[in-house]
Order: structure tokens, then C-alpha cells, then sequence
């Protein structure tokens, strides 16, 4: 290959020995140059002159300078030999070449360094004929060597063009070769020169360029030439082959590894090597940590294949994640409970009032973990109306256990790759939120609520609710299996909890897994005590007025729940309470008072007019009315159940938003009084002259369910009979075509709601006589139960004497 400087004479500045293009392109010296048979001899280092050839040279030795200054004064011509070792300080006629250069000095120039710069022109070849003198320096006879003779001029012309061609195309081909060049080597008329000029501006060896200058056949010497520019020419072309494929195929992802990987050589040069750091710190984790064998064995598995690939490969961050993920999973790290049970129990109360099963079943695990040590964590799932305090249960749960809280919301999840992970092979794979939440959680026995199961969603992506079968089974959860871990994780320890609203959207084959708690919504009573517990200091210290004497009495916060709010839960009310205090804190930035006691004349200021009246009784004053009990979502509601007849052909009609079921019961009470009219007193023609009309108020309401059956009963009997219902008596159960008296459920509702309504006496079925036992007694003062198990109990206890 070319050197990369072509000079101009005069740059004799440049670096030493870098040739340059001839003044002129003579090879021989014209018929008036002569010079002398002895001259003096100065020796190159790392280079050959050629005929014609110019180039500068740095006089470094002082034989050398005082041979240059001599011949300068005189003739201003001087031999010039390569020597063999660039080392040799001082050569001697042993140390040279013997076929050199006569050259003509041009220049002699003095450097502000104190150096010497020589300019020296090639003129013709010669021998060495015998060494003259080596003092002061050396003198040797010089013997002019000419070119054999050669008649195949044809050969030559079509050896100099391939010289040309090839010249040519290295030029275009190198990038350290202006393209200038091209035009001046079409310019060099003699083809000796030529030949000349071109090996004196090869990249090649002393030797190589010294054999060219030595060989007195041209068509030789011009063969030598081209064979080293082939080399050189083979070169360029496979590296600009590579270079243009890699620039047609390249793209961000090539060009920023090419970038990459100069910057990891850069770093490796100044010792900091940024994929090895990591690797280390990675395996120096893994010595440390507590996991089971077959974890340890994947971590070095992948750590080894980590070592192999290049950083700048998709796959090399992929399994990255993957190790990260196995060293920041728990594994065998696990949180130590609290044992002190009266300290478990104190702190579930103090977070929340009722909600007694769910304490006790807590309770009744940590008792078995003290004395056994070790136990599978059950899976209870908290089912009941929003606003109860389920989610809030789990982190009240959490804090009393010691463990670390963690939740995850299912509404709306639709993809079961957010329980089971995607397999980790696909880009932006990760693994499933369970596995996220326990590395999150950094233990492997935290308390984990699973909020709104039965808000699940299912379509072509998957069944999230299939794949929490797996996790929620006590006998397989040991053995948790994830697509992207790859691995087992156990998840017996963990303390799940799942909270819902119904249980009617839950798979049964997840709903059979789970140990299910109802917990049903809170009385006024209770919403009173938890508002003063819990929900009235919360709001006062969220609006500032915890160093203020801002007060509410019991009677201010049960209006407040009687008539601005109809729920289950205590949501509603947190937001009445806290409407209320941003009023206080109104009036006392205001007003710059600090006690401020809230009275119930005070509330429709600050909440505005009632939104809801309460269901209080109202005494019939005819026959076919009775007060029956409903379940709503929002608590217990009583119902009045209103019957008329008149004459027709025994058609019943039925209004008031009723549902199928209730309908049906409505049906299965008329049926119930046409076959025992003789036993009821009531003759037969009667129900053949009569048509029915039976209505539930509120029509805008939707009503079903069966509980309203002996309501419906006695409402249709009094009218028939003409005999009042006793006042102050409400009742509820489902009936049946033979008499018989059902169980329903909601039965806490229920009784609250006609203690709150002022009824006394409620009548109910006889197995429904344990859930009342479940109610506090002092939500019970005041009323009196009646407990049948046939209808004629409930007409015999109902009706007025006629």
C-alpha cells in the first residue's frame, strides 16, 4: 500500500525519510551533469532512494552532516546507501548495501530545534566500488550501473499500464491518499521514474524496496512492483467489501454495538471492564444468599451462560433480568410472627370494630403455628358489601402478624400472564404479578390480599381465575410454578387473603379453595361506634383541628347516618364526617374560635337537606297489611306488604317492581289459602267472586327474594278474613304449598332494621333462631321473637282475634 504523505519539495519538516514527487521526472542525469568518481557516502536508516526521487531527510549523525556541508560547498552531489540494521549508530562498509543513489543536494536547511533538514534528489544508480575513507566520514568510489538491454518493448508498455491501473485504483481505494494523486501519476511521462516513484512510496519492507533498486532488468523490476501492489490492491478491495456490506446491512442496533464495543475497549484500556463488574457483584450476591439447591444451580447455570454472550445481544440483557430476578426473590427469607396472642387481638381491635370470625380464625392460626412451628397458611377469602373494611382488615392483619403487606387488585384482569408470567425467551417478558409482589414484599411469608376475585375477567387471552387455582390450593402452592422463573416457588407460607362482594361470579372449583368468611354489613349502632373511634378522630386530624375542642355527639353522628347516608359499609359516612369538618374548619379560621360543638340543627347547613327519610312504622288501621323484613345491599329494610279485594273471577295482580321469585311467592300464599279455606274459615265460592290486588311500596325499587312469603300470607288472609295484623309485628321466611315455614337468610339486617323502624315483636323461622343468638344482646333490647315452623303458627300469632 502507498505511504499515506505524498510531499511537496520543501516540506522538510515532515517526518524523516517520507518521499516526494521529483522536480523532474529524469531518471538519467542530463549530458552537462557530472560529478565526481569519489564521493562522500552518507547511510539511510529506514529507507531507499530512488532515481528521481526527492525526499527530506533529518541529519542526526555528525559524519553524516559534515559529509552533507562538504559536498554542499563543493559539487553538491553525495552517495546515498541503505543501511542493513536500523540500529547500527555507526556503519561501516559491512553495515551498507553496496548498489545505492547518487543524489544532488537541493537544500540544506537549519531547524529551530538546531537540526538539520537535507533536501536530496535522485539522480542515477551506482556500485560501490571500494570504501575510500571512513574518517572524517566516509568516501567511497562510485560506479554508475545502467540497465541491461531488452527488446520485448510490447511486455513493458502493458506491464507500466497494469502499474498505472493498479496505481490508480489503490489511490481510490485508500482513504490516506488524496485523490489529486491520481491525476500526478498520469502526469510522470518516463516510465523508469515511474516504476521508480511507485516503489519508493510502497508500504513495504528496507530489504523488498532495496532487491527493486538493485534489479537492472526493468521488466523485472516493474514485475516486483506490481506483484507488492496486487498484495496491497487484494487488501483494499476485501477490506472495502467488508466495509460496504457492513454499511448496506448496518442499522441503530449494528451502529450502537460497533459504538459499544469501542467503548468497552476503551474501558478494558483504562482497566474498567463494566460486564465483568456486574458478573462479580452478581456471583458475590449469590454467595451470600439463603435458597434452595436447584435455584443456586439455575442462578450458575445462567451466570455461565451470561460469561458467553455479547453484552450488546438481546439475549444478554434478557438473561441478565432473568439472574437479577432469581437473586432478588426471597426464597427461604421469611419474616418472624408475633406469638404474643392478646397482642395480636389488641391491635385487631383497635383498626376495626366487629368483624369478630375473622379475628378469631387469625387468631386460631397464630395459635397453631406457636405450638406446632410450622403450618401451611390458610386461604380465607373476606366476602361482603363494599365499605366493610375487608381490604383494611388485611393490612390491619399484617401489622399485627409482623409481616410485610402486600396487595393486588383483580378487577378487570383479563390476561393470565399477570398470574403465571410470560415465557422469558420473548422480548419485554416478566414475570407474573405474584411473583413481582413477593420479590417487592423481600419475604416469603407476607400477608398477600388478592382484592375483588370475583371481579375477574375472562376472554381469548387467557383465565387469570384457572390459573389462581394453582395458587390458592394449599397442597399445590408448595410448588408454584412460573413461565418466566422457570422454577418452583413454594407459596405455603404466604397468608393469602381475597376479598369480594359476591360470591356468585366466583368459579366454584376456586370459591371450594378458599376458607369463606361473610361479613356483613355494620348496624347504625356499630357505624356509630366506629365513627367515633376511628372515623371522627381520622377527619379532624386531616383537617387540622386536632388542637381544636371540635365536637360530635352520639346523636349528631347517628342523624348523620340515618339521613345522609344508605350503605353497608362506612364510606359514605368517612365522607359525611369529613364534609363536616372542613365546615368546622371553615367557622374556626373564620370566626378564630377553638371549641366548636356540632349539633344535629347544625347539620343541614353543612350537609344540606336530608337525602334519605327513615323507615319508621306506621300502624294500619285495616285488615290486609303486614310489615314483613328485607335484605338490601345496603343493610336490612322493613317492607309493607298492602292486599285489596274486590268482586271479579279470582284473578290475582300483583305490583310494585316485584321480582319472579317473589311473584311465585305471592302465587304459592293464595294456592296455600284455596286448600285450607275450610281449616281457615274462609268459604270457598269466596276466592271464585274475588279478584286480588297485592302491592309493595316504593315501586321504583326492585324487590325479589322469597322471605317475603308468610308477609304476603298473613297480608292475604287478613284481607280475606277481615282480621287485623297484630301492631308492631314484623315478620319474614319463605313458604311452602304444604304450610311449612323456610329459614332466609340476612337475618342481622333484618332485626336491626325493625329495631331502628320501633317494631317490637318480629316472627321468623325456627332455624333461623341461631343466627339471632350471633347478634349482641343490646341490639336485641326491646324485641321479642316469635319461632314457628308452619304458617298456621305464623296466622295464629300474627292475627287479631276476629
Amino acid at each position: 500500500m502507498f505511504e499515506d504523505t505524498i510531499l511537496e519539495a520543501g516540506q522538510g519538516e515532515e517526518p524523516d525519510f517520507l518521499p516526494i514527487i521529483s522536480v523532474t521526472d529524469e531518471e538519467e542525469p542530463s549530458r552537462d551533469e557530472k560529478y565526481p568518481e569519489v564521493l562522500p557516502i552518507i547511510a539511510l536508516k529506514n529507507t531507499v532512494l530512488f532515481p528521481g526521487v526527492v525526499i527530506p531527510i533529518n541529519v542526526g549523525r555528525s559524519k553524516s552532516l559534515k559529509a552533507l556541508r562538504e559536498s554542499f560547498q563543493k559539487h553538491r552531489y553525495i552517495g546515498v546507501l541503505a543501511q542493513k540494521d536500523q540500529k547500527d549508530e555507526d556503519p561501516v562498509l559491512e553495515d551498507l548495501f553496496h548498489v545505492g543513489t547518487v543524489a544532488r543536494i537541493i537544500k540544506l536547511l537549519s531547524m529551530p530545534d538546531g537540526s538539520t533538514t537535507a533536501i536530496l534528489q535522485g539522480r542515477k544508480r551506482f556500485a560501490l566500488g571500494e570504501m575510500m575513507s571512513n574518517d572524517p566520514y566516509l568516501m567511497g568510489k562510485v560506479e554508475p550501473i545502467e540497465y541491461n538491454h531488452f527488446d520485448d518493448k510490447v511486455k513493458f508498455s502493458a506491464l507500466i499500464k497494469s502499474i498505472r491501473e493498479k496505481s490508480r485504483r489503490i489511490i481510490e481505494l485508500s482513504p490516506n491518499i488524496p485523490t489529486e494523486s491520481i491525476m500526478m501519476i498520469k502526469n510522470i511521462s518516463n516510465n523508469i521514474f515511474l516504476i521508480n516513484f511507485i516503489a519508493s512510496n510502497l508500504n513495504i519492507d528496507v530489504p523488498s524496496k532495496q532487491e527493486i533498486l538493485s534489479d537492472n532488468d526493468l521488466v523485472n523490476k516493474g514485475s516486483a512492483v506490481l506483484q507488492h501492489m496486487d498484495q496491497e490492491l487484494q487488501l483494499l478491495e476485501i477490506k472495502d467489501q467488508i466495509e460496504s456490506k457492513t454499511r448496506s446491512d448496518i442499522e441503530k442496533q449494528q451502529r450502537d454495538y460497533f459504538l459499544n464495543q469501542q467503548l468497552k475497549t476503551i474501558q478494558e484500556e483504562l482497566g474498567d471492564s463494566g460486564q465483568g463488574m456486574d458478573i462479580e457483584e452478581l456471583i458475590k450476591r449469590a454467595e451470600k444468599k439463603k435458597w434452595p439447591k436447584y435455584a443456586r444451580e439455575a442462578f450458575e447455570k445462567e451466570v455461565t451462560r451470561l460469561k458467553r454472550i455479547n453484552p450488546q445481544m438481546a439475549e444478554y440483557s434478557l438473561t441478565l433480568n432473568y439472574v437479577e430476578f432469581l437473586l432478588d426473590l426471597p426464597w427461604d427469607k421469611l419474616t418472624r410472627d408475633s406469638f404474643d396472642l392478646e397482642k395480636v387481638k389488641e391491635v385487631l381491635d383497635k383498626d376495626h370494630h366487629g368483624l369478630e370470625k375473622v379475628k378469631d380464625r387469625i387468631l386460631e392460626h397464630l395459635a397453631v403455628l406457636k405450638l406446632k412451628g410450622d403450618m401451611k397458611a390458610p386461604i380465607l377469602c373476606l366476602v361482603g358489601p363494599p365499605g366493610v373494611g375487608k381490604t383494611s382488615l388485611g393490612r390491619s392483619i399484617s401489622r399485627a402478624l409482623k409481616r410485610k403487606f402486600v396487595r393486588m387488585s383483580f378487577g378487570g384482569l383479563h390476561d393470565e400472564s399477570e398470574i403465571r408470567g410470560h415465557r422469558k425467551t420473548y422480548i419485554g417478558a416478566m414475570p407474573g404479578r405474584i411473583l413481582q409482589s413477593i420479590k417487592k414484599a423481600k419475604t416469603s411469608n407476607p400477608v398477600f390480599i388478592l382484592d375483588e376475585i370475583d371481579k375477574i375477567g375472562k376472554d381469548f387471552r387467557g383465565d387469570p381465575s384457572s390459573a389462581l387455582l394453582e395458587v390458592l390450593d394449599p397442597e399445590q402452592n408448595d410448588t408454584f410454578y412460573d413461565n418466566y422463573l422457570e422454577l418452583e416457588y413454594n407459596l405455603s407460607r404466604v397468608l393469602f387473603i381475597a376479598t369480594a362482594n359476591s360470591m356468585s361470579t366466583i368459579q366454584p372449583a376456586l370459591r371450594d379453595r378458599m376458607e369463606v368468611i361473610n361479613i356483613t354489613g355494620y348496624s347504625t349502632e356499630e357505624k356509630v361506634e366506629i365513627a367515633i373511634k376511628h372515623l371522627v378522630p381520622k377527619q379532624r386530624e386531616a383537617h387540622g383541628l386536632k388542637g381544636y375542642g371540635v365536637r360530635l355527639s352520639r346523636a349528631v353522628i347517628e342523624h348523620a347516618i340515618t339521613y345522609y347516608t344508605r350503605e353497608s359499609g362506612v364510606r359514605t359516612l368517612d365522607r359525611t364526617i369529613a364534609a363536616i369538618m372542613r365546615n368546622v374548619a371553615k367557622r374556626v379560621a373564620m370566626e378564630k374560635v377553638k371549641n366548636f360543638t356540632v349539633k344535629v340543627e347544625h347539620l343541614r347547613d353543612m350537609l344540606g337537606p336530608e337525602k334519605f327519610q327513615k323507615d319508621l312504622y306506621h300502624e294500619a288501621s285495616i285488615p290486609g297489611v303486614a310489615v314483613g323484613l328485607a335484605w338490601t345491599a345496603v343493610g336490612g329494610d322493613i317492607l309493607f306488604v298492602e292486599t285489596s279485594r274486590n268482586e271479579g273471577k279470582g284473578k290475582l295482580t300483583l305490583t310494585g317492581n316485584l321480582g319472579d321469585v317473589m311473584k311465585e311467592s305471592a302465587t304459592t300464599a293464595l294456592s296455600f289459602l284455596k286448600a285450607n279455606s275450610n281449616e281457615l274459615n274462609i268459604p270457598a265460592d269466596k276466592f271464585e267472586k274475588t279478584d286480588f290486588h297485592l302491592h309493595v311500596p316504593e315501586g321504583a325499587i326492585p324487590k325479589d327474594g322469597p322471605s317475603a312469603g308468610i308477609t304476603m300470607l298473613t297480608a292475604l288472609t287478613s284481607s280475606l278474613t277481615g282480621r287485623k295484623v297484630k301492631p308492631h309485628l314484623a315478620m319474614s321466611g319463605e313458604i311452602t304449598l304444604r304450610g311449612k315455614v323456610l329459614p332466609v337468610g340476612g337475618i342481622k339486617e333484618k332485626v336491626l332494621a325493625a329495631r331502628r323502624a320501633g317494631l317490637k315483636e318480629i316472627i321468623l323461622c325456627a332455624d333461623n333462631q341461631k343466627h339471632v343468638e350471633e347478634i349482641k344482646k343490646e341490639y336485641l333490647d326491646g324485641l321479642k321473637f316469635h319461632y314457628v315452623k308452619e304458617m298456621r303458627q305464623v296466622l295464629d300469632i300474627a292475627l287479631e282475634d276476629g
